[in-house]
C-alpha cells in the first residue's frame, strides 16, 4: 500500500449554477470534512484495508497499469456506494464520468476502480469495525454539538437476506442443482474422480415444479403430492451420497500416482463448497422428511430456509401485506437529531424488552448521562413494575402499557406529556423508512453473516453522515 491517505492537494473548484448539484456537492464536502476532522476513523478502516489495499497494488504494478490507491481511495468509495444506495457497478461508473466525486474518492486524476476491486474494499471491512466508525462519529458529534442526549427513541425493524421464498420442493431442488453443477465442475478436472453415473437434473426440476403447481393445492397429505416429494427426496438423497463418495475418492487419490491431478482440488473453493452444501442439504432433506412425509410439525428455529443464506431467520411481525419476513432484527437507538448513536444485528430474534436496559447503559456511556425522555413502542413494555423502575430514574417513559389498563394507566398515557413523548417515538419510523428507500436496508445483497452485519453498519454510518452533513460545508475547497 502506497499510504494510508492521499496527500495531494484538491483540485475541485468548480461550482454549479444547478441548484441540485449545488446541493449534492455541498453535501459531499460537508461528509469530506467530517472525516477529515476524525482522522481516527480512516486509521481505524486502513487496518482493514490494508491487506487487500496492497495486494490490489502490486497486481496493478504486475500488469503494468497506472496508479494506485490509498486506504482513502478505497474507504471513500466504498462510502459512496452506500450513501448513493447504487450498485457497485453503477458507482464506479458515478466516480469515473465525475470529476467531484473523484475529488470526494480522492482518486483525483489517478485511475477509477473496477468493481470487483470496490467489492473487495467492501467486503474487507469488517462489522465490528463499522460498529467502531459509528461510535468515533458519536463522539466527534457530540463534541461538536450536533447531537444532545436529553431524548432516546428505540426500534426494531427487518432487514431480509437475499432469498426466494422457500418451499420445501425449492430447497431441494436449490441441493441438487448446485450438487449437480460441482459434480459436473470436478468432472471437467477429474473425469476419475466422478465416474460415468448421470446426473438427473432435469428429473429433479420436473419433480419441483410439479410441486411447486399442485403441492399448495392438493396438500401435503395427498398421495400423489407424497410420491413425488418421495421421488425428489431419493433424487437429493442419491447426489449426497455420491457427492461424500467424490470426498472418500479424492482423498484416496491424493496418496496415489494421480496426486498430481487430485492436489488441484484438495482444499479448492469448490471441495469446500461442496462439503458445505452436503451439510445443508442434510439439513433439508431431514426437515422436509420430517414435515411432509412424517406429518411433524418441525419447529421454525429447527428448519433451514435458505442453503445460499444459511443464516436467515423467519421474523413473524403481523405486518399487513407482509405477515412473513425472512432476514434478521436490527435494533436502533437514536437521538433527537436523528443521529443513529447505536444499533445491533441479532442472529435469533431477541425479546424487544430486554433491550431497554442495555440501550441505556450505551446511552450513559456516550453522554454521560440518562435521558429526560425514553420513547418506545409497546414491544419494550415488560411490566409495570419494570416501568416504574424506569420512571424512577427517567422524568418521562412513553412506552404504552400492554393489555387492559387501570384508571391511572389510561390518564397516564392520556396526558400531553406522554402524547408528546409518543409523537417524538414515531419520528424513528420515518428513518427506518429512509434507511430501507434511500440507503437499501430492505433487502441485502451481500452474501453471508459476516457480510450481512458489515452493511448494516455501513448503512447506519452513511445514515449518520448525512445527517451530520445537513446544511452542507464551504465551496471554497
Amino acid at each position: 500500500m502506497r499510504s494510508t491517505r492521499d496527500t495531494q492537494g484538491s483540485l475541485f473548484h468548480q461550482r454549479s449554477t444547478l441548484k441540485v448539484t449545488d446541493d449534492f456537492q455541498k453535501k459531499y464536502i460537508a461528509i469530506s470534512d467530517i472525516l477529515d476532522a476524525t482522522p481516527a476513523i480512516l486509521e481505524l478502516v486502513a487496518a482493514d484495508l490494508a491487506a487487500v489495499v496492497a495486494s490490489e497494488n502490486k497486481a496493478a504494478e504486475r500488469e503494468g497499469r497506472k496508479g494506485k490507491y490509498t486506504a482513502e481511495n478505497a474507504f471513500r468509495g466504498v462510502l459512496l456506494h452506500f450513501l448513493e444506495g447504487e450498485s457497485l457497478r453503477r458507482t464506479v461508473v458515478l466516480i469515473d464520468i465525475s470529476p467531484f466525486l473523484q475529488w470526494f474518492t480522492r482518486i483525483n486524476h489517478g485511475p477509477t476502480m473496477d468493481f470487483t476491486t470496490l467489492d473487495r474494499f467492501k467486503n474487507a471491512i469488517g462489522p465490528e469495525t463499522w460498529t467502531e466508525v459509528n461510535r468515533l462519529l458519536g463522539v466527534y458529534a457530540l463534541a461538536e454539538g450536533k447531537i444532545t442526549g436529553e431524548q432516546l427513541r428505540v426500534d426494531t425493524t427487518a432487514f431480509e437476506t437475499n432469498i426466494h421464498y422457500p418451499t420445501d420442493s425449492s430447497l431441494l431442488f436449490d441441493t441438487y442443482r448446485v450438487l449437480a453443477r460441482i459434480v459436473d465442475r470436478i468432472r471437467q478436472v477429474d473425469p476419475e474422480l466422478v465416474g460415468n453415473r448421470r446426473l438427473q437434473l432435469g428429473k429433479a426440476k420436473a419433480d419441483h415444479v410439479w410441486l411447486a403447481r399442485h403441492a399448495s393445492r392438493k396438500g401435503t397429505s395427498s398421495p400423489s403430492v407424497q410420491k413425488r416429494y418421495s421421488a425428489l427426496i431419493s433424487r437429493v438423497e442419491a447426489i449426497l451420497a455420491w457427492c461424500a463418495e467424490i470426498a472418500e475418492r479424492l482423498k484416496a487419490a491424493t496418496n496415489s500416482k494421480r496426486s498430481s491431478v487430485a492436489a488441484s482440488l484438495v482444499g479448492s473453493p469448490l471441495i469446500r463448497q461442496m462439503k458445505e452444501v452436503r451439510e445443508l442439504g442434510g439439513r433439508v432433506v431431514s426437515q422436509t422428511r420430517r414435515r411432509v412425509l412424517e406429518g411433524e410439525q418441525v419447529p421454525a428455529a429447527e428448519k433451514i430456509y435458505s442453503i445460499f443464506e444459511p443464516h436467515t431467520e423467519l421474523l413473524k411481525r403481523g405486518k399487513a401485506g407482509k405477515p412473513i419476513e425472512f432476514g434478521h432484527m436490527v435494533f436502533l437507538q437514536q437521538t433527537a437529531e436523528k443521529f443513529i448513536t447505536e444499533f445491533e444485528t441479532f442472529e435469533k430474534r431477541p425479546v424487544e424488552y430486554n433491550l431497554i436496559d442495555p440501550a441505556l447503559e450505551r446511552h450513559k456511556r456516550l453522554f454521560d448521562q440518562l435521558p429526560s425522555v425514553l420513547a418506545a413502542d409497546k414491544a419494550s413494555y415488560e411490566s409495570v413494575e419494570k416501568l416504574k423502575e424506569l420512571e424512577k430514574k427517567i422524568p418521562l417513559v412513553a412506552i404504552a402499557k400492554l393489555g387492559s389498563k387501570t384508571e391511572d394507566q389510561k390518564k397516564r398515557e392520556s396526558s400531553l406529556p406522554f402524547k408528546l413523548g409518543q409523537a417524538f417515538r414515531a419520528g424513528i419510523e420515518g428513518s427506518i423508512s429512509f434507511l430501507k428507500r434511500a440507503l437499501r436496508m430492505c433487502r441485502c445483497f451481500y452474501k453471508g453473516w459476516e457480510h450481512y452485519r458489515a452493511a448494516v453498519g455501513a448503512i447506519v454510518v452513511a445514515h449518520n453522515l448525512l445527517i451530520l452533513a445537513r446544511g452542507g460545508g464551504s465551496l471554497a475547497h
